[in-house]
């Protein structure tokens, strides 16, 4: 089976091309430079955008793949969650494409795919899902923050998220009260590695609660308050580190601490990651050591697979069509029928 499958939920307009479980060709075309301007991704803009290059992208990943259009057997795009208009652009072009081949149709969960994608290794892309074991799977980025229960393949419940902000959205706000560019996540996690963590004490919400569930917002007010009364710091390259370093580490053992506990809880022996924010090198190595210390085996979705992209989205799709999955209607709404 040729699948090719659309990504479009946010500021990442993506197309790729599945043979067996291969990524054939896996494009991504990203919009950070345009929303750098505004701090943060402007919804408009992403639509326009994505309008504006998803066909060429598409004929990209088809050049890429050897293929032409109507050696395609099935289409995939992203139905949600994500940006409404967004999701739209890919949603109803996916739909259109395989109506004019006449191919099976099918939308995909974004975080379902992120859930799956620690399974998906090597260049190019390939699912490994005969290694497929029973897992806790930690998804986090910059809209989401999920603990998840994966009994079988397919078969996953949601034990708990953020109540509020989300792990990404914390690192890239409080990168921006540190004046730092857009995307602020990953020059916070730079600077972080060359300083101290222990230096500042910032709070940990719900890191011991009894649930499963995570909440960010207290800590990046709590940032808030400590540069208004200390705005020296921010004159001090050391200073702005240890700062970096003491928030990363309070952003990241809240999440290390419920995915493994939720393993013992569960008794399963394999834990994963996935999601923008698993590109962060303090959480990865944090969720090595604490893998490592509890006995359990850890896969972690590769970086270019962490943020959002349609290989992830082709990959799941051609497996659920294999399995007997129902394709999804020229009707369907844009929105999952479940909440993961």
């Amino acid at each position: 089976m040729r699948v090719l499958a659309i990504e479009t939920s946010c500021d990442e307009t993506s197309v790729a091309v599945i043979a067996d479980g291969v990524a054939l060709a896996n494009v991504v075309s990203t919009q950070i430079k345009m929303h750098a301007e505004y701090g943060g991704v402007v919804p408009e803009l992403a639509t326009r955008e994505h309008a504006r290059n998803l066909l060429p992208v598409a004929r990209e990943a088809l050049r890429q793949a050897g293929l032409a259009a109507e050696n395609i057997d099935a289409v995939a795009a992203t139905q949600g969650p994500g940006l409404p208009n967004a999701l739209l652009i890919g949603f109803h072009a996916g739909q259109s494409f395989a109506l004019s081949i006449e191919k099976p149709f099918i939308g995909i969960h974004h975080h379902e795919a992120h859930l799956y994608s620690p399974w998906i290794r090597g260049t190019p892309p390939r699912a490994e899902f005969e290694a497929f074991e029973p897992n806790i799977s930690l998804i986090v980025s910059g809209g989401h923050t999920l603990l998840v229960h994966v009994k079988g393949e397919q078969q996953h419940s949601v034990l708990g998220g953020t109540i509020d902000d989300a792990a990404g959205e914390c690192f890239d706000k409080t990168a921006k009260l540190l004046g730092l560019p857009y995307p602020g996540g990953p020059h916070l996690d730079r600077l972080a590695a060359k300083g101290n963590p222990a230096t500042h004490s910032f709070p940990r919400p719900m890191m011991h609660d009894a649930g499963d569930d995570f909440s960010y917002s207290g800590l990046k007010t709590s940032v808030r308050y400590f540069l208004q009364n200390h705005p020296e710091i921010l004159n001090d390259a050391g200073k702005v580190a240890d700062l970096c370093a003491s928030v990363q580490a309070a952003i990241v053992e809240p999440l290390v601490h419920k995915l493994i506990r939720a393993a013992k809880r569960t008794g399963v022996k394999c834990v994963t990651a996935s999601g923008g924010v698993t590109c962060n090198s303090g959480l990865r190595r944090a969720l090595e050591e604490g893998c490592r210390r509890n006995r359990l085996q850890l896969r972690l979705a590769e970086p270019k697979l962490c943020t959002d992209n349609a290989a992830m989205i082709g990959i799941l799709a051609e497996r659920k069509l294999l399995r007997g999955a129902a394709e999804t209607t020229v009707s369907a709404e844009i929105y999952p029928s479940w909440d993961l």
